[in-house]
């Protein structure tokens, strides 16, 4: 009976956990995302949805895990998997089934206590607002960082000028040798016209080019 208790205690406390997080997105998008006004009544009631379907799930698992234990009912051959059960575990399904059905009905009983109720909002409320406080405070350190403020700027610079120096400027240099080449293959390939001496020595002489080739 104890480990049952403890079971459902934790159970509780994980879907707990999992409401107040889904209650703070919710938070995060209404009042942040499309700019609404924090409400604790409207807040409250998709508490109380989240919670009720959170008890939904636990009645659904202990139904699935009933029905695994009467089809193990009365097995007694090997199993082939993990989820194949036979006799021998139908008193942990039956424990699992039980633990399930108490977590349900806490949850059932949370969603009914508007104090209860009222704090899981307000522990959801703090927990978006650290999430809002704590990304301007970072985008703030960041844009707002000068040298004598940051006392890890001496060495950032160092490294930033490190990176510079074996990286970017040895890319600079490959890229010009690259251009250089490149240019002067264009230059080769190129055609030169050469102009032939006059012929005739006077000044009906004609002009003969060749083209280099």
């Amino acid at each position: 009976m104890g480990r049952t208790k403890e079971a459902i205690a934790e159970g509780l406390s994980i879907a707990t956990a999992a409401a107040r997080l889904t209650v703070r997105n919710r938070i995060l998008v209404e009042t942040i995302g499309r700019g609404g006004q924090f409400d604790g009544e409207v807040f409250a009631d998709f508490a109380r949805e989240t919670l009720a379907a959170l008890a939904d799930e636990q009645d659904q698992a202990a139904d699935r895990v009933t029905h695994q234990r009467k089809r193990a009912w009365g097995r007694f051959s090997d199993s082939s998997g993990t989820h194949d059960y036979r006799d021998r575990d139908t008193r942990n399904l039956r424990r699992r089934a039980k633990q399930s059905r108490g977590v349900a009905k806490e949850l059932r009983t949370l969603a009914a206590d508007p104090e209860r109720l009222a704090k899981l909002v307000a522990d959801a409320r703090i927990a978006a607002w650290g999430d809002v406080e704590a990304n301007l405070s970072q985008r703030l350190d960041v844009e707002g960082m000068t040298a004598d403020a940051d006392p890890e700027y001496a060495q950032m610079r160092k490294a930033r000028m490190d990176a510079l120096r074996m990286v970017d400027l040895a890319r600079l240099a490959s890229q010009a040798k690259r251009r250089a080449k490149d240019k002067a293959a264009t230059d080769e390939a190129e055609p030169l016209d050469e102009v032939a001496p006059t012929t005739g020595g006077g000044k009906g002489g004609k002009k003969k080019k060749s083209a280099a080739r």
